[in-house]
């Protein structure tokens, strides 16, 4: 037995639902039975109110687009009940009615609710918003892979879940400034009170005013951008600190080291301390893109099924001391972590805290990165050079083909790390 929550109570006049399990009390004393149909109706019940809301709102969007371009049609712009009530001239109004009579069925139902505004937006709950954004960014994120768009929709996710904690679930044009600025609120606490970082919180509040301002601009809804200008002063992004190169080669670079992590892990680190590669960029490493039987062994950062972080990221990067070691050892990349950089990433961290590897809280396998691009500073490598290892934009035109890779090369051999003896 369960009551009709408020959001479902203008579709289900039931009030209170009830339904039998069946199962006659003295056949299932333990109640393990009982549980586990009750489980299976209620999850059925709550389906059967997602579905009549889902049925609602696609017929009445398939009944809005249709009045819309219904009025193109009689020659003007579909325009709500309220905003032509509120038309000054009468001669607009008059307009339509013309239009209706000139159409010759003026008391067609179709032809008076898009003449006059009568369908009104479909309705949408904050619980079902997400779902339309993501269709109406669907175009945007054909080239993303699972992984990415994982990570590209989780945050929304939470940011709405989040909203919906702090003033209910509820129709998104019902969702007020007061709304807004609770949320805010509500942010701002957890700031004070838990130590949130103000990324954080600005990011949620992004998440939802984009979802809203992208739901808007597709579907007409008229809704006002209650989100708008909510951001958190004062947050700060922070740059990761990179490994001292002594700390390099001494620590992580010792024979042994970095054995109690798995070999394709194990690896991968050692890729990144002479290419500087991102942990995404070495985990979607493929045979194609391992190029080991060249005059310059290298590796090829390409999409491969996956959307590169910029457009600069494309790049060649040859491969010396123990990044050449660890590609020969792992000539067809690394299938564990094949679009999956952030299980790779949380791995490695963990390895590398546990065994006293991250000298200071803020380091992490990414400061390797940094640390790659201190070394060839201080080598003085031209900035041009280290924007094309780093996978950066160089802010001056381009001209010619760029280094080749031989010459690249050079420039890491320069920097190159005594390798341990085995990788």
């Amino acid at each position: 037995m369960r009551r009709v929550p408020e959001a479902f109570k203008a579709l289900d006049k039931r009030g209170i639902v009830k339904q039998s399990t069946d199962i006659r009390v003295a056949d299932d004393p333990l109640k393990k039975r009982a549980r586990e149909a009750s489980r299976k109706i209620n999850a059925q019940v709550e389906a059967y109110w997602r579905g009549m809301v889902d049925g609602q709102s696609a017929e009445a969007q398939r009944r809005y687009d249709a009045a819309r371009a219904r009025a193109r049609s009689l020659g003007f712009d579909y325009a709500s009940a309220d905003e032509i009530a509120g038309m000054r001239r009468i001669s607009e109004i008059l307009s339509r009615m013309e239009a209706l009579m000139r159409r010759g069925d003026p008391n067609s139902e179709q032809d008076m609710a898009a003449a006059f505004g009568g369908e009104a937006p479909p309705s949408l709950m904050l619980s079902g918003l997400f779902e339309v954004f993501e269709g109406l960014s669907a175009g945007s994120m054909g080239d993303l892979s699972p992984d990415q768009k994982r990570k590209w929709a989780n945050p929304k996710k939470r940011a709405l879940a989040n909203l919906i904690e702090v003033i209910g679930d509820k129709e998104i044009g019902a969702v007020t400034r007061n709304d807004a600025l609770d949320f805010r609120e509500w942010w701002t606490k957890r700031v004070l009170q838990e130590d949130m970082e103000i990324d954080t919180a600005n990011k949620d509040i992004g998440h939802i005013s984009k979802m809203f301002r992208t739901v808007e601009t597709c579907r007409r809804l008229g809704l006002a951008p209650v989100f708008q200008d909510l951001r958190i002063e004062g947050g700060v992004t922070e740059s990761r600190f990179p490994f001292a190169p002594s700390f390099v080669q001494d620590r992580i670079l010792m024979t042994g080291a970095l054995d109690g992590l798995n070999e394709e892990a194990r690896r991968v680190l050692y890729l990144m301390v002479e290419t500087g590669l991102r942990l995404s960029e070495c985990a979607n490493l493929t045979e194609k893109t391992i190029i080991l039987n060249h005059a310059v062994p290298h590796v090829q950062v390409r999409p491969d099924g996956r959307r590169m972080k910029t457009t600069q990221s494309n790049r060649d990067i040859p491969l010396v001391g123990v990044a050449l070691m660890a590609m020969q050892a792992q000539p067809g990349g690394f299938p564990r972590y094949r679009d999956k950089a952030g299980g790779l990433s949380a791995t490695v961290n963990k390895f590398l805290l546990e065994n006293g590897l991250r000298p200071k809280e803020d380091q992490t396998a990414y400061s390797l990165r940094h640390t790659f691009e201190d070394r060839l500073t201080a080598v003085e490598a031209p900035e041009k050079m280290i924007a094309g290892f780093m996978g950066h934009k160089h802010n001056r035109p381009k001209y010619g083909s760029g280094p080749t890779l031989e010459h690249k090369r050079e420039w890491l051999q320069r920097i190159a790390f005594k390798p341990p003896t085995r990788v």
